[in-house]
Formats: structure tokens, sequence, C-alpha cells
């Protein structure tokens, strides 16, 4: 049994890299050449040697050493590692200071960007700093119970804004389901606020869906009046039905228009990059251009853009900043000045027409060849990553057969009905 006097006159010689002086049931003082002393307790887990630190003498006195050592036979005998537990308890004690939500909501958001695209990284992030830190942002993860997170987002459902509640509920189950893994949070509250929220009554984008009132539309979008390269882009729209962005972004580089007419094909051809497409970031790194064929009417319209806009970059260039393309609303902007409101058709609108009316008026075209001109992703897990079925031939059948339908119904009325603005 060690003694006070032989704690404060233990040395160790400078031969040897540390001496052990024992007091007694595995507590025992470790000295370093240096002077430095440190108090161990040895215990035999699963027969194999181990070692808790209990600090450093004289901090810790040769009594306290002893009540720590007793504690741990404690905690050993109970059945717990008490190397194990000092290791959580000191990991719960390091990051009691990083678990607010709004901690581990920017560590969360940090970790998913590298595989998130950018423009939901960036939403994500903002709309947690719109609409939770400033309310809960403070608070430790294990203090947020579910009256407090309802509360929160039912101030956001008391705006009418009903979608945005629900995505803000599903973020946040993102945060506490992280900060369990990681071990600063016990519980997910935002698990129990299913069916807490108003439904949302999905909207879906309006469209003319009637092949008359596309006949109709088609004869409008060729007599508008506001300025041509608007006018390129409604008719490109219909021609093509690819998501508005991608129709407003169209840079002359991505598009072939040479080849000769062949029957009633032509190798006209837009290959949109694919981080410009609707994709994950790895799909947009990794994954191939989508292929549009350009019908003969596609290409004649491109064609007769090229003298006003061939010299930028962009095939729909901004009007008031040339450096950029076309902004999102010009589209439905002329919608309504053409007399179509916004419950009757909208930019987007132009791919559920073509999508629509293909299925009710040309039964000839598969299906699935109409969702991959479409680019939406094959169903299933795995779809996107083994289907690579392109179908390019019948889609360039498809995309000519589309437009001389639409010449068909812009041709099915004689007089062009001028609606009221």
């Amino acid at each position: 049994m060690l003694t006070n006097a032989d704690c404060l006159n233990a040395t160790c010689p400078p031969d040897l890299k540390r001496r052990r002086f024992t007091d007694g049931a595995g507590l025992y003082l470790e000295v370093s050449p240096n002077g430095a002393k440190r108090w161990f307790w040895k215990f035999y887990p699963d027969g194999k040697e181990s070692r808790l630190a209990l600090g450093r003498y004289p901090d810790v006195s040769l009594k306290a050493a002893r009540l720590a050592r007793d504690d741990a036979r404690k905690t050993r005998q109970s059945g717990v590692n008490p190397v194990q537990k000092k290791m959580a308890d000191k990991l719960a004690s390091s990051t009691s200071s990083e678990a607010t939500f709004e901690a581990v909501a920017r560590e969360f958001q940090k970790k998913q960007a590298i595989g998130w695209s950018d423009a939901h990284a960036s939403r994500w992030l903002s709309m947690c700093k719109r609409h939770l830190f400033g309310h809960i942002g403070s608070l430790p993860l294990d203090t947020i119970t579910v009256p407090v997170l309802l509360a929160t987002l039912q101030k956001v459902e008391a705006k009418g804004i009903l979608s945005t509640a629900h995505d803000l509920r599903e973020i946040a189950g993102q945060v506490f389901r992280y900060g369990a893994q990681t071990g600063k949070s016990k519980g997910n509250p935002a698990a129990d606020l299913r069916g807490a929220l108003q439904p949302i009554t999905v909207t879906h984008r309006a469209a003319i869906l009637d092949p008359m009132q596309a006949g109709d539309l088609l004869r409008a979008i060729d007599g508008y009046q506001g300025q041509p390269t608007t006018r390129a882009a409604m008719q490109l729209s219909a021609l093509l039905f690819q998501r508005p962005g991608n129709v407003r972004a169209m840079e002359w580089t991505e598009l072939d228009l040479g080849g000769e007419q062949t029957g009633e094909q032509v190798a006209g051809l837009w290959s949109i990059p694919a981080e410009k497409m609707k994709r994950t970031k790895t799909q947009k790194i990794n994954g191939r251009p989508h292929l549009v064929p350009l019908a003969r009417q596609a290409v004649e319209v491109l064609r007769a853009l090229r003298p006003l806009t061939g010299d930028r970059r962009y095939v729909f260039p901004s009007l008031l900043k040339g450096d950029r393309c076309m902004s999102d609303n010009t589209i439905n902007t002329a919608l309504r000045r053409m007399g179509f409101e916004k419950e009757e058709m909208t930019s987007h609108g132009f791919r559920s027409m073509a999508r629509t009316i293909m299925a009710e008026r040309l039964s000839s075209v598969p299906h699935d060849v109409v969702e991959a001109q479409l680019a939406h992703g094959k169903s299933g897990p795995l779809g996107m990553a083994y289907d690579r079925a392109d179908y390019m031939e019948q889609r360039k059948q498809m995309m000519q057969t589309w437009a001389d339908y639409l010449d068909q119904l812009r041709a099915g009325a004689q007089i062009i009905q001028i609606k009221a603005a």
C-alpha cells in the first residue's frame, strides 16, 4: 500500500520508459523519467489486461484515486466496461455544446451536400434559416419536444404555405435522425407529427390537353406579336416538350442543325449536358447528356432564329442581360398576353400536353419512348443504373410524328380565334 510520502517521492530512472508503484486492488501510480505521474486502475475484461486512466498526481490525490478505483470496480461489477463508459461520457460532454438544432443541421447539410445537387443543398439550408433556426436553432436537440416542433411548423402552416410546412417536417426529421446516429439526440419528434399538419391538396400545373384547344394555342403562338425569340421559344416548347428551364438555357453549341432531309427525318439533334438535367449531383457529374432529336419543323424554327441570336451563347438570350438566358417567366407572361390564363396553360404545361395527347391520339407511340424523351427516371431503385435503353430510332420517328401532328392541329381551323386579353 502506498502512502502520501511514497507518491510524493516516487521517481523513475532515466534508463526506463516508466515505473509503476502499486497500491492495491489494481491501482498503481505510473511515473515517467520527466517526473510526470498518472494514476491507473488495471482490470481484466474477457481475460485480457486493460487499464483505466484516473488522472494526474498531485491533481488527483492518493485518497481520490482510491475512491475513483472503487467507483470503477462498481461499474465493472454491474457489467459495464469502465473504459467504454468513460469514453461515452467524454463524447457526451464534448458534444453537448454542439448538439443544438442549428449546429447539427449545418453539420448534416455539409455532409450530405457532397451527394446533393447544389440547388437542393442551398434550398435545404435556406429553408432552415428562414423557418427553423430562428425558433428552435439554439435549442439542444433533446429539449425539442413534439409540441415545440409542432408549434414551429404551425407558424409556417398559418401563412398558407402547407407544402413548405410538410417539407420542413421532413427536414427536421433528417436532422433528428442524424443527431441520434451521432449520439446528440435520443428521439425524433418529427416522426410523431405524421397527420398533425393540414394535408396538401395536390394541384397539377395547368395544361391544355384537348387537341382542338391545342390547335387554338398553336395558332395563337404563330400569331404572337411580341419578341420573335419568345414566339420561337413557345414553338419549340410545343415541338420538343422539354423542361422550361432546359428550353430557356438552350445553347447554340448544343445544337446540330446540319444534315439533309431524308424522307421524313432530319439529322437534327439537341444534346443537353448532364449537368443541366434534373438529376442528382452524381448523375450530373457521371451521367450522359440527354439527347433530343429535332424534327424538320424544329430545325426550321432554329435556322430562322440563328440570324437573330446566333452570335450569342444562348439561343434565347435575356433582353436585359445578354450574357444570361431568357427569364423563367417570359413564356408564362406571353401566354397571359395571348389570353391563356394561369389556370389554363403554363410553360411547363407543354410537357403534359404532349404526353397526354400522344397517349390518347398517337397510340402507336410506345409509352417507354415518350418517357425517355421526357427524361423521366426509370422505375425502381436500380432503374437508372441498369436500364440504358435510349430508343433513339423510335424517338426520332416519334418527334417527327408529333411535329406533323401539331401541323394538323394548327391547320384544323380556317379562322384563328383571338382571345380577349
